[in-house]
């Protein structure tokens, strides 16, 4: 069958995935081989696939095909997150577009809408990752919130708290109050806002003294419940045990002192909030005070607001202060900067709150998590993230697990009376009214006389036992599979879940296996534009990842993404990347053909040119092999890409197969031939990993296979020593090659044209390339003359002189005049440089890098210079 002349992507892509699937090359099941495993940072069900799933799954697929290669047992476990915010959101938007309020539904009535939803969209995700050519055994798909995914993380919080480590508490959160939900400290962003700060007097009762305090939350003075000085200020100890009048509300408050107060911050005075501040509970919980919490659950004011009741806290934060303004309070207002939080999932400002939630205490997990990194059990690749992980391990938190949301893993906790003690925690219904029965003293109690904690868990609550529970090693903590797969090899991911997810994963791991759950942690980039910015919808900067895939085809893609991509820096993405990955599609592909077009003699001896382009190109591929190792132990997958495009690209492709092609009308001798076809394979599999779809297209039509010589299954080449000497030798001679070419090109002699050739030898370089030099130059005649040649068109390589007499093959005397116009302009252009060099101004002054461009220059123009000096010479 006759070879396409244009490689066509998508048909290939459609023909391979689908054969690759067929006979489950992807699949995986517990063997005598050892085990390759990864599990994939499961993507949101509600997501579609953007730039940054593109380059986390391209990375894990070439982890995983070149495992494959290598012999190991590769299994990579595909799966997606069932993200309560975001998905729980989707679903209500869904339902708002129909008329209905979420509000107006059972609990059982949305989460059928949640389901259906999920069964419709969320297997896009996955199913575009198949357009990228991912190779994940598909059969172990798993969703957290599967039944027996979901049966662990029960299984897990009731372990939990049965240890003391869960525990349920009246305590300051972060309130989104868009998703009308609590957040974990990891969950929210800081960024940096311009705002105001507001200078405001509180009256002091009894006289007509008055205190300022400055705020940039004026809505909250209707919450306050104390004024607070330091005793050590002289400035206020007048005040202590006297009371001050809240603005508005006119409430009177006590002053009191503590040395929390920073004298020389601000006023010196401070106004404590204890409902709407975490330092403010705090001093309120050491001091007694009222809480007074004037905020509902959507930001907007109760009925401790007053007449602000039911309106927005941004806007009652604009009224507020006319009215402060009009009551002669507000004294003074100031351009403020400072840092805001926001809900990473809804971008919400967040506001404290104080409210009953479960926690789970993080101390004495962390203790592991953070030896683990540290004493190198698992490495962080790029290692520049050690210092923030060990910095939030040492100071890590208690995790804020509940959610007021409904789709997610409801929290199994019981309720059977009124008292703050009234709770179990169990498995099940069943075990949980055995439990309140015990608890309580009541035998009499009915199953209907409990009510389940309408609250669900934070949803990396179930993500950070993924490694174990994909293996089903939280229910059967013995079974085959999790006792072969784990710990795992590799994870890709994000360095923004370092914390939300990785830490977490690592401590769940030491608690519930007693080892890590993988041995390197690779942090991947944020892909970016030109400009820096993260690619995101909202900006309308980002381009669809299967649009690209359509237009440069899925290897082009893979390659464009990596070609630039160093472990934990960032990917400034330029489409052209992923053209030049297509056209290297198409140059491996070109270069088959013409190695497919050949015809093949048996009778042919073998010539010398090719047996030492044989040689050289065997010694130039271990070298390379060699190189391309030590980058993927180091996890740098970009520099690895490189190496092998330039092996294949520039060694293979420009000059081998140029060494070996038989003459124009011959046929390639046999022994030749094989070994290109040898060499052809070897390359194949070293490209396999990064360019699945091209490299078997190639492989297949080479020769008939049978589907266990497929090459997703064949085998990575071996490491051996190679011949840095004929590596070196091939370094000067591609050097003399490009130099006739030069004089070719710019003296208009055909390529077709043989031309004499000399050399004057002063390295007493090795004579091993002089064939292939003659062939590629078409040279008639090669000499080595001990003295410069007259009469000659020359160049220098290093030390060494070559020579080609231009006799009858230009005309002398124009090429003379040529290269005097250039003698003239470059020594012009030289004493240009030495003026601005020689000016003390301009080398004390200019930055060192404009200084050291004009020596480069200097230096440029001199070596040209000299040269043009020695090819006239010749030629006069």
């Amino acid at each position: 069958m006759a070879i396409a002349s244009k490689y066509n992507a998508k048909q290939v892509e459609e023909k391979w995935y689908q054969y690759w699937m067929e006979n489950r090359y992807f699949h995986s099941e517990v063997d005598e081989r050892e085990p390759y495993t990864i599990v994939i940072p499961p993507p949101n069900v509600t997501g579609v696939l953007h730039m940054g799933h593109m380059l986390n799954n391209t990375i894990q697929d070439v982890l995983v095909r070149r495992a494959r290669l290598k012999g190991f047992n590769a299994c990579w476990v595909p799966g997606t997150d069932h993200a309560s915010i975001a998905t729980e959101a989707k679903v209500v938007a869904k339902l708002k577009a129909e008329g209905i309020d979420k509000n107006s539904l059972s609990r059982e009535e949305f989460l059928q809408h949640a389901w259906d939803w999920t069964h419709k969209h969320g297997g896009i995700i996955l199913e575009q990752l198949k357009k990228l050519g991912a190779s994940c055994d598909w059969d172990r798909t798993k969703f957290t919130m599967d039944e027996k995914m979901s049966a662990s993380v029960i299984k897990v919080f009731v372990d939990l708290y049965e240890k003391g480590l869960i525990y349920r508490g009246y305590r300051m959160v972060n309130w989104d109050p868009e998703a009308k939900t609590t957040l974990s400290d990891e969950e929210v962003i800081y960024q940096e806002k311009q705002g105001n700060l507001y200078f405001l007097n509180y009256k002091i009762v009894g006289s007509d003294e008055v205190v300022t305090i400055a705020t940039t939350r004026p809505e909250t003075i209707l919450g306050d419940t104390a004024i607070c000085i330091n005793p050590h200020d002289e400035r206020f100890k007048h005040l202590k045990g006297k009371k001050a009048i809240v603005p508005v509300g006119n409430r009177e408050i006590p002053v009191i002192e503590d040395e929390y107060v920073d004298m020389e911050f601000g006023t010196g005075c401070l106004k404590v909030t204890p409902a709407h501040d975490e330092n403010d509970k705090m001093l309120g919980d050491k001091h007694n005070l009222e809480v007074i919490d004037i905020l509902n659950d959507d930001a907007s004011l109760n009925e401790y607001g007053l007449h602000y009741k039911g309106m927005d806290r941004f806007k009652v934060r604009k009224e507020i202060i006319i009215e402060l303004e009009e009551l002669g309070v507000l004294v003074n207002t100031e351009e403020h900067t400072n840092k805001v939080g926001t809900s990473e999932r809804t971008g919400a400002v967040i506001e404290p709150k104080l409210s009953d939630q479960w926690f789970l205490k993080m101390k004495e997990m962390a203790k592991p998590a953070l030896d683990a990194v540290v004493d190198k059990d698992i490495n962080l690749v790029p290692d520049k993230f050690l210092n923030t992980y060990k910095h939030w391990m040492e100071n890590v938190r208690d995790w804020n697990i509940s959610r007021q949301l409904w789709w997610g893993h409801q929290i199994p906790a019981w309720y059977f009376g009124t008292g703050k003690e009234d709770f179990v925690v169990a498995e099940n219904a069943e075990t949980a009214l055995e439990k309140a029965k015990k608890k309580s003293g009541n035998r009499n109690l009915q199953a209907a006389d409990l009510s389940r904690d309408k609250d669900a868990l934070d949803t990396w609550f179930s993500s950070w036992l993924w490694p174990m529970s994909v293996f089903n090693g939280i229910l059967e903590p013995e079974n085959p599979e999790i006792e072969y797969y784990y710990p795992t090899n590799d994870l890709v991911t994000a360095p923004e879940i370092l914390f939300f997810w990785v830490a977490r994963m690592i401590m769940a791991g030491y608690e519930y296996r007693g080892e890590k759950p993988f041995k390197n942690v690779y942090l991947t980039g944020i892909v970016r534009d030109k400009q820096r910015r993260k690619m995101s919808k909202s900006l309308g900067n980002s381009p669809d990842p299967l649009g690209l895939i359509e237009q440069y085809g899925a290897d082009g893609v893979r390659v464009g993404m990596l070609l630039s991509s160093p472990a934990g820096n960032d990917l400034m993405f330029e489409e052209e990347l992923c053209k030049q990955g297509s056209a290297f599609s198409n140059k491996i592909w070109n270069a088959f053909r013409l190695v497919k077009g050949w015809e093949v003699s048996e009778e042919k001896e073998q010539e010398e040119t090719s047996r030492i382009a044989i040689d050289w190109y065997t010694a130039k591929f271990r070298k390379s092999l060699t190189e391309i190792e030590d980058h993927f132990s180091k996890f740098r997958i970009s520099d690895a890409l490189m190496t092998t495009y330039k092996l294949v690209w520039d060694d293979y492709c420009s000059w081998f197969l140029e060494m070996v092609k038989p003459a124009y009308g011959e046929p390639i001798d046999a022994k030749t031939y094989k070994a290109v076809i040898s060499i052809l394979e070897d390359n194949l599999k070293i490209l396999h990993p990064f360019m699945p779809f091209v490299s078997e297209e190639i492989w297949q039509e080479i020769t008939s296979r049978t589907p266990e010589e497929a090459l997703i299954v064949a085998k990575w080449p071996e490491l051996k020593d190679f011949d840095q000497n004929i590596i070196e030798e091939f370094a000067v001679a591609s050097e003399v090659i490009a130099g006739i070419r030069k004089i070719r090109k710019e003296k208009n002699i055909s390529f077709k044209n043989t031309i004499d050739f000399m050399v004057l030898n002063n390295e007493k370089t090795s004579e091993v390339f002089d064939p292939v030099i003659r062939k590629m130059g078409n040279i008639a005649q090669f000499q080595t003359v001990e003295k410069q040649v007259e009469g000659a068109l020359s160049f220098r390589v290093r030390s060494n002189e070559y020579y080609i007499p231009i006799t009858g093959a230009v005309d002398v005397e124009a090429e003379i005049n040529k290269m005097e116009e250039e003698l003239e302009y470059t020594r012009g252009f030289l004493k240009t440089v030495d003026k601005k060099l020689s000016n003390e101004r301009f080398v004390n002054n200019a930055p060192e890098k404009v200084v050291a461009v004009e020596k480069a220059k200097k230096a440029d123009a001199e070596a040209k210079i000299e040269a043009l000096e020695a090819s006239l010479k010749n030629l006069k």
